[in-house]
């Protein structure tokens, strides 16, 4: 195996623990007073995931695999995805690599680097397509000329369509001014944290009081109340119960 690959696997394995929250960016954002101050604070400490508190959103996470693709050598573009008519609300990364292309999306728990299905000939009238039956989400990578549609779902259903990439990618500095407009977001005015347990192939989804199990089996949801959020997702999410609570009282406040 070529040593870089195995260098780019072995970070995805290591990435794969962290949890997607964005309890440390509400703390941040709090504590600095404005979006640029908490994007500073977000990024800081971006190559130590210990003290960066062990998560994030999209954006520290994306941030986090392409400085470290950087420092191998490689050259990955950063991309800026869309949801139906929201803007610039999701990130991924694309990478060039020995005649192959991928995608890479942290920030929706996608910790294994997809290979782009090919470009579309002059002649094509449909979008090209790729399928990966990850665990227990299903992915299928659609690619026209300028954009790269991203689809998951369960085995069993339909899938829907999650995000569309401009394929044309953006540079650092208009990545982190989409970074700093992120502070202002509705998603900020209530917990989010998102886990995924590749070996038993679970994933956890905490919204607005509400945990979601999802395995291949099916989803359960159950809903915690505000007095056990803190024993509850310290023990899920592995965040400190302090750094929860710290956050929630933030949110308690506004």
């Amino acid at each position: 195996m070529d040593n870089t690959w195995q260098h780019i696997i072995e970070l995805c394995n290591r990435f794969s623990q962290v949890t997607y929250e964005n309890l440390t960016k509400i703390i941040r954002y709090s504590d600095s007073g404005s979006a640029d101050g908490a994007r500073n604070l977000d990024d800081s400490f971006q190559n130590d995931v210990d003290h960066w508190m062990g998560g994030g959103t999209c954006f520290s996470m994306t941030w986090f695999v392409y400085k470290e693709l950087l420092e191998f050598g490689l050259k990955p573009r950063l991309w800026m995805g869309h949801k139906r008519k929201e803007r610039n609300i999701h990130c991924a990364l694309y990478l060039p690599y020995e005649g192959k292309e991928f995608l890479f999306d942290p920030g929706y728990l996608i910790f294994d680097p997809l290979e782009l299905p090919l470009l579309p000939t002059a002649f094509a009238t449909e979008p090209t397509e790729a399928f990966y039956p990850l665990v227990p989400n299903v992915v299928r990578l659609r690619r026209t000329p300028q954009t790269v549609e991203l689809w998951t779902g369960s085995l069993k259903g339909p899938l829907k369509l999650r995000f569309e990439f401009d394929a044309r990618g953006v540079d650092e500095n208009e990545f982190r001014a989409h970074w700093s407009e992120s502070f202002d977001r509705e998603m900020m005015t209530y917990p989010v944290l998102n886990k995924l347990d590749r070996e038993r192939g679970v994933q956890y989804y905490f919204q607005k009081g509400n945990l979601m199990t999802r395995t291949v089996e099916g989803s359960k949801m159950e809903k915690i109340e505000r007095d056990k959020q803190g024993e509850v997702l310290s023990k899920i999410f592995n965040l400190s119960p302090d750094l929860i609570e710290k956050a929630l009282k933030i949110l308690d406040n506004k």
